[in-house]
This record gives structure tokens, C-alpha cells and sequence, in this order.
């Protein structure tokens, strides 16, 4: 399995960056061409560079266009209306004064309701919206323990007084409200009614009778059927063009339907109209002071990169993807990476930080690892038996089955190897896997990351090099059955000089198929360690796995404890 291979976890931060970053550096560039060359030195001359490529720089450079959502007023930190509305909408943080010290300001609470159609189906994998936004509600938590979201279904509107009055009651004090999929005609002239004080209201696969409002100014619906429509009037204030900029990156993100960009379509909102999200602060721009640093330290990889057409090219693709859509930019970088490109990369991001970034390996959900493995202890040894897995009987160790984050699993045919390297207490993992290439081509990529011993068997680190940036992994043995016919990993990761965390879990088997019936209610169970629904996984594409680039270095060795020896498994 894939974890932020070739890139991935850079991409969701520094896609969103590639248009200020590279169209900066081609304005200074630009400065000295003369027709279609431009003469950097006596030595150096570019050619053969088309002025196309900097088609966008008259844009970039102004830094008032800079896409969603990058902002680059420094002094308002969040994806709101200009500064003059916003600030009235902050909450001032509480501070708590001892008869020493004065400590840290405590953020204050974000108080959300979420109404959804009573029994209405979502798109992942027909699970009601009461369910989702339920488990949306759990996974606000694992980002700050201040953010409430309370779940309402309109049927308490319609026969239940005591439900509509305990709701009414939470509206008052709401600061957001999100409406899912409630199409009832009372409902939604009550929740209109009552929803007039909160200032951001906003409305997903509902009734175009429903009123949206954001930071306390009216959206309103042009298009029936779609998310929110689109803002119109004559109207060209900064107000009406930063909420356009929200309803765009928050409705391309709901469309995606998964667990994790819901949960982001909330973050988004809090982060524009109540208060700042950590989380989320690498998505504003740092300023001029990252184009000075890129051509202090990488002006020869970004030269080289502009240099190069494949570098050129994935640059530019990256550009037109949304910040926050990895799978798009991930399929720029399979489809053009390069060298030039992990240059690029290596140097303005994980040797010289230009974009000053920072992220950590999250901490939650907890998810405690197996301890037992046909009746005894799991030991060190063990554990790496178990991720070594199949391979010696097979060519592999693993095959994914289903992951549970959509924007890696998505890819086909995904393979994992595990096994002891030559060096005393060495472990290696290569994931191998399919993608399809913006050209329609279907390619394999490899990858390889170090992995060492965690403070419990069954627990590990990853580290790996990928396209120039360093991720760093904890995963866990959740389970494994005893015949190895399935097992779950889970893992935290974060890419610090991307500015990038991330949690998931990739459940695998020796052929790729799903365990059995009688396995399911472990499977289950081993998925409520990891605090994922079934619904989450989105499951891998394993036809037409030709030829795959498998194999493992001469000299390395396999299994120390746990024996392999069901000859039902035969090669596919």
C-alpha cells in the first residue's frame, strides 16, 4: 500500500502554493526575456521556452489574485471577509489569570448543529446522513476537543415537541448550522425561521428554498440541485468575492464524499467565520519572504525545473488542481515527475523550509495494537512476521483490499513488501502500485521507507525520501487473523516540510478479496480500534494487475517465528 508515495503528502500543501511560488519566480525570470529567450548570465541561457509558460504570471504577481486560499495579508489569518468584518465575528480568547502568572488564552468553544433529512441515504455506500454527520461529530474531536457538533434529524421538527424545543434551544446558542439533505417543506420553513441569529448557515443536497449565510451575509441559490449555486448580483465587494472563494473550496470538497473532506468542509467554515484552525494554517501564504528564500538557496533547481518540460508540465498541472484535491495533484506528479522536480522539492521544501511550514504525526485516534497471536504474547519478531505476511509463498506480503482514505486507496493494483534487509535489525516496507496517468497510461511506481521498532510490538516507525520530502509514520498492527487471511494496519503520518498530517488504515489479504462472511464481525471490530466505519473504506481496484514490479534485494530475509504453510494460496 501506498503511504503519501511519490509526493503525496507535499501535495495537498504545496499544490496549493505552486502558483504563487513558480509564478513568482517566473516574473523575476520573465524581467529579462527578449522575445522568447531569456538570458539569466553570460552562461546560462534559457531556450526554446515558450513566454506561454508564464501565461499566468501577470496574475500571480499580483498577490490580491492569488487563488483560494491564500491570503496574502499576513495580519488576517483566516479565509474570511476582509479584516474590517472579520474581526467583529472573532471571539476574543478567554484568559486565565492565577495570583502568579497569567496562563495561556484558552480558545473558546465552536458550537455547531448539523439538521439532516430523517432516514435520507448518503453517498457512501447508502449510510443515512444521521450516521455520517455522527461520526463527523468524533473525528471534529480528534482535530480540538472544543469543537461540538450536535446531530438533529428534522423528523424532531415535525412529531417531536421535546426534540424541537431542545434543538431550538441549541440554535440559539449556535454558531454555525449545516443543513443535509431536508427537502420537507416544514421543515424548511422552521429551520429558516429559527436559524435567523446564527450568522453561518449552510445548506448541502437540500430544498433551494433554504436560506445559506455566511459570516452573516446571504448566499443565495441560482441553480436548483447544486450544493449552494452561485453567488450573483451586481455586487463586486471583497465580501461577496471571499465568500464566493469559501462556497467554491467548501463545495468542491463536499462533492468529493468521504469522511475526511465533510469533516474539511467544516474546518474551512470555522476557520473563515469563527476562529482560527491550526490545522489549517499552512494554507495561507507566508509573503515575499518565500521568494526570497527560493532564490537565495534553490535558484539553479528552480531554473532546472523550468528547464526541464517534464518539470515545466507537472508545475503547471499542479496549478489548475484545488489545493486540497490530492488525488489530481498526485496524478499531476505520476505523470510528470522527475528529477528536476524532486530538485525542486528537496530543496524548497525539506532542506531550506521556504514556505515555513510545520506538522506533526497526530496523536489521536489511539489505536492500541493486537497482543496476542495464536494464543501467545505478540513479541517484536512476531509483529514483523506479520507484516512480512505472504511473501516466500507468494511474491508478496500483502494486497490491499480497501483503505480508508479515498485520496490514496483510489489508485489500482496495490501491493506491499515487507521484509529483514541485510543489516542487523534492518526492516524495510516498498509499497507497489497502478496509476493512471493524465495521458491515460498505466504505470507502476515503487517506493521505499525504513521502518523501525516502535516502544510495543506491533507498533512501528516509517521514514522515507519521496520526490524530496520526508515523511514520517507510526503504524500499527491493529489484527491479524490467525490463518493470515486478512489483517488491518493503521497508521498516523505527517510530512513536516509539507506542512502535512494525515491518519488512515489499509486493510489487506494474500489475493485482495475481501475475508468471508464468518470474518466480518472481526474485521468489524478490529475497524472500531481505529474509530473507522466500514462505510469509510473505499475499496482497491485489483483487475488487470499485469506484471507488477515486484522482488526483494539479494541477501534479505523473510520470517524468524511465524510459519506460512496454507497451500490453499496460490500465486494470482
Amino acid at each position: 500500500m501506498l503511504r503519501r508515495s511519490n509526493f503525496l503528502p507535499s501535495l495537498k500543501q504545496f499544490s496549493g502554493y505552486q502558483q504563487w511560488m513558480v509564478s513568482v519566480v517566473c516574473v523575476c525570470l520573465f524581467s529579462y526575456c527578449k522575445s522568447d529567450r531569456v538570458f539569466m548570465s553570460k552562461s546560462v541561457q534559457l531556450t526554446h521556452v515558450p513566454l506561454q509558460t508564464f501565461g499566468f504570471v501577470q496574475s500571480a504577481f499580483s498577490l490580491t489574485h492569488f487563488t483560494f486560499p491564500f491570503h496574502h495579508a499576513q495580519t488576517s489569518p483566516s479565509l474570511s471577509f476582509p479584516s474590517q468584518h472579520t474581526l467583529s465575528r472573532f471571539r476574543p480568547p478567554t484568559t486565565v489569570f492565577s495570583s502568579v502568572t497569567a496562563e495561556e488564552p484558552l480558545e473558546p468553544p465552536v458550537s455547531m448543529v448539523a439538521i439532516v433529512g430523517h432516514g435520507v441515504a448518503s453517498p457512501l455506500k447508502s449510510t443515512s446522513w444521521e450516521q455520517v454527520m455522527l461520526h463527523t461529530a468524533k473525528r471534529l474531536k480528534w482535530i480540538d476537543e472544543g469543537y461540538e457538533l450536535l446531530v438533529f434529524t428534522d423528523e424532531c421538527i415535525q412529531s417531536s415537541a421535546e426534540m424541537g424545543m431542545r434543538l431550538q434551544k441549541e440554535l440559539l446558542k449556535a454558531d454555525i448550522l449545516v443543513v443535509v439533505a431536508v427537502t420537507n417543506k416544514e421543515s424548511i420553513k422552521w429551520i429558516n425561521l429559527n436559524s435567523k441569529i446564527i450568522e453561518t448557515v449552510i445548506c448541502f443536497d437540500s430544498s433551494p428554498d433554504m436560506k445559506n449565510r455566511l459570516g452573516g451575509y446571504d448566499v443565495h441559490n441560482e441553480v436548483k440541485g447544486s450544493i449552494f449555486g452561485k453567488l450573483f448580483g451586481n455586487s463586486q465587494s471583497d465580501k461577496t468575492k471571499e465568500s464566493y472563494k469559501v462556497v467554491q473550496t467548501v463545495s468542491e470538497s463536499w462533492d468529493r464524499h468521504n469522511s475526511d473532506d465533510i469533516r474539511f468542509c467544516l474546518l474551512v467554515l470555522i476557520n473563515a467565520y469563527i476562529r482560527p484552525v491550526p490545522v489549517l494554517k499552512n494554507l495561507r501564504a507566508k509573503g515575499f519572504s518565500t521568494l526570497n528564500c527560493m532564490l537565495r538557496n534553490c535558484g539553479r533547481q528552480i531554473l532546472n525545473c523550468l528547464l526541464d518540460p517534464n518539470c515545466r508540465k507537472a508545475l503547471q498541472c499542479l496549478n489548475q488542481c484545488s489545493p486540497v484535491d490530492q488525488v489530481c495533484n498526485y496524478r499531476c506528479i505520476a505523470s510528470y515527475e522527475s528529477a528536476s522536480l524532486e530538485a525542486f522539492s528537496l530543496c524548497v521544501l525539506q532542506k531550506n523550509n521556504c514556505l515555513e511550514l510545520d506538522a506533526k504525526v497526530p496523536d489521536k485516534p489511539y489505536v492500541p495494537p493486537m497482543i496476542m497471536f495464536r494464543g501467545a504474547n505478540l513479541s517484536y519478531e512476531m509483529a514483523e512476521d506479520l507484516f512480512v505476511g505472504w511473501l516466500g509463498s507468494l511474491e508478496w506480503s500483502w494486497r490491499v483490499i480497501a483503505g480508508q482514505n479515498p485520496a490514496y486507496d483510489q489508485f489500482p493494483c496495490q501491493y506491499q513488501l515487507f521484509y529483514r534487509g541485510k543489516a542487523k535489525g534492518s526492516f524495510w516496507y516498498e509499497p507497489v502500485f497502478q496509476v493512471k496517468t493524465l495521458e491515460g497510461q498505466m504505470v507502476w511506481r515503487r517506493r521505499k521507507y525504513r521502518a523501525k521498532r516502535g516502544k510495543v510490538p506491533g507498533t512501528f516507525y516509517f521514514s522515507v525520501l519521496d520526490n524530496g520530502v520526508v515523511s514520517n509514520e507510526f503504524w500499527t498492527i491493529v489484527d491479524v487473523a490467525d490463518d493470515l487471511s486478512w489483517g488491518l494496519f493503521h497508521y498516523h503520518g505527517a510530512a513536516r516540510a509539507a506542512g502535512q498530517s494525515y491518519t488512515g488504515a489499509v486493510l489487506v489479504s494474500p489475493d485482495g478479496a475481501f475475508p468471508n462472511d464468518r470474518e466480518k464481525t472481526k474485521v468489524v471490530a478490529a475497524l472500531d480500534k481505529c474509530e473507522i466505519k466500514e462505510w469509510e473504506l473505499y475499496t482497491v481496484n485489483n483487475c488487470s494487475c499485469i506484471d507488477p514490479p515486484l522482488g526483494i534485494p539479494e541477501g534479505s530475509s523473510l520470517h524468524t517465528v511465524v510459519q506460512i504453510e496454507d497451500p490453499n494460496w496460490m500465486p494470482i
